[in-house]
């Protein structure tokens, strides 16, 4: 293992012999083991470890034993302890994705205030295998097939072509100690579950799993490879990219082959889960929208729009006298005129006298109405739009200013009859710059 190891990462992972790099170890054997193949391989190492305050005196025991390795080796270490228990309860989260969260993180901050380049962590070809099962009980699409990416941001894995059995069988024969989790033999997470029953049974109808598992892996990776590629030729053809999101053309979706396949490459990574709602837009009238957490996408004639949800649609701003006020559409300035000189859709003008400050400012609405300049009566902001042809793009960011209850400019576009210039009024002048 030890030659196959050392091959393995002067292919792969060159540039680890000239940075400085941690590893993230738990004491486990796969973590001590990826510390003495470092070291027989002249890595400039750090060791990392977390104490996640989970297992009272084993968790200390595991501590005290890293530290004893890091001055076996002699590698600096560096150990956090962790209320995580407390984390997971704060932000409604499991245990395993608190500890996750908070070991990254830890882990990223030490590369940053300390010089390190990458973060190495001793995941195998075993933890590969459980996370393409999990994905693949739970539903996913090719991505999730792949099992454990080589590497992530600045993260690295470079045990992952080596089974446990590999690495278990180098520690015994090279006398290296390591600890053992108790929690790992605990069938309550999904993961020991596979580890401890599923794994052992289907091993006793292939012996050579774990190698028939990275084959697979290898060939799923390249069609994942080969579909990336596609898109990306695809892209160009279909997406557009405006000020407002991006536009998806469905003339050319519906030339392409495979065009729920397509929809789903190009949109995966905004969150969406309601997938058929998303391909029956394609037919869908003008409107129809689906979100996700951050996204919608919205059908408009013959486009889907993608655009991201921001926090400010729902927020109402609120705007000082003669103060400005920045806002996604630019800034909008005030200034006190004595006449109307200037005339331009970014320009509005309203008797001071009238006004009563703090003025609002936010995103139209279901239901708004106003009453047009140069109109009679009052229309409804929806129906202003549709009869001004303003494109579906551009109705999701559309603002309003309000005098407390009165609608009095749709900003960049028209004001309200109710607030015309009668002189001798004083006039207070508003002008959006981009």
């Amino acid at each position: 293992m030890q030659h196959r190891f050392s091959t393995h990462i002067q292919e792969k992972f060159p540039f680890l012999f000239q940075q400085k790099v941690i590893l993230a170890i738990s004491g486990g054997v796969d973590s001590v083991v990826l510390a003495h193949l470092l070291t027989q391989n002249n890595v400039e190492v750090a060791l990392a470890h977390c104490n996640f305050r989970l297992r009272g005196k084993e968790s200390k025991a595991d501590e005290e034993f890293v530290e004893k390795l890091a001055d076996e080796l002699n590698f600096p270490v560096y150990v956090q302890h962790f209320d995580t228990q407390k984390f997971a309860e704060e932000r409604s989260l499991s245990i395993q994705m608190a500890a996750r969260d908070l070991r990254y993180a830890w882990f990223d901050e030490l590369c940053n205030q300390l010089g390190y380049s990458y973060i190495l962590t001793a995941h195998h070809a075993n933890d590969s295998w459980e996370t393409f099962l999990i994905n693949f009980t739970r539903g996913t699409g090719l991505s999730g097939l792949t099992g454990i990416p080589e590497n992530h941001d600045r993260t690295y894995r470079p045990l992952l072509p080596f089974s446990r059995e590999e690495i278990v069988s180098y520690a015994q024969d090279n006398n290296i100690e390591w600890r053992e989790d108790s929690s790992n033999q605990s069938n309550k997470y999904l993961r020991n579950k596979i580890r401890n029953e599923i794994y052992p049974l289907l091993q006793e109808e292939n012996s050579n799993l774990m190698n028939s598992f990275l084959r697979t892996q290898e060939h799923l990776q390249q069609s994942e490879a080969l579909l990336e590629d596609y898109i990306t030729i695809l892209f160009s053809k279909i997406v557009t990219e405006t000020q407002f999101g991006y536009h998806l053309s469905i003339t050319e979706l519906k030339k392409t082959p495979n065009t729920k396949a397509v929809i789903y490459q190009l949109l995966k990574d905004f969150g969406f889960t309601e997938w058929e709602d998303v391909y029956q837009l394609i037919e869908a009238q003008s409107g129809k929208r689906v979100y996700s957490k951050t996204h919608q996408l919205v059908k408009d004639r013959d486009i889907l729009i993608l655009q991201e949800i921001s926090e400010s649609s729902s927020k109402t701003l609120e705007i000082n006298y003669l103060k400005d006020i920045d806002f996604n559409l630019g800034k909008l300035k005030q200034s006190k005129v004595s006449q109307m000189k200037e005339f331009d859709k970014n320009v509005a003008y309203f008797p001071l006298e009238l006004l009563k400050f703090p003025l609002q400012l936010r995103k139209w609405k279901s239901g708004d109405y106003f009453y047009p300049f140069g109109m009679k009566g009052k229309k409804k902001i929806s129906d202003y739009l549709i009869n001004e042809k303003i494109p579906v793009t551009e109705k999701e960011n559309i603002w309003v200013l309000c005098n407390e209850n009165d609608i009095i400019w749709i900003v960049n576009h028209r004001t309200s009859e109710k607030y015309k210039i009668k002189p001798p009024q004083a006039i207070l002048k508003f002008t959006l710059t981009t």
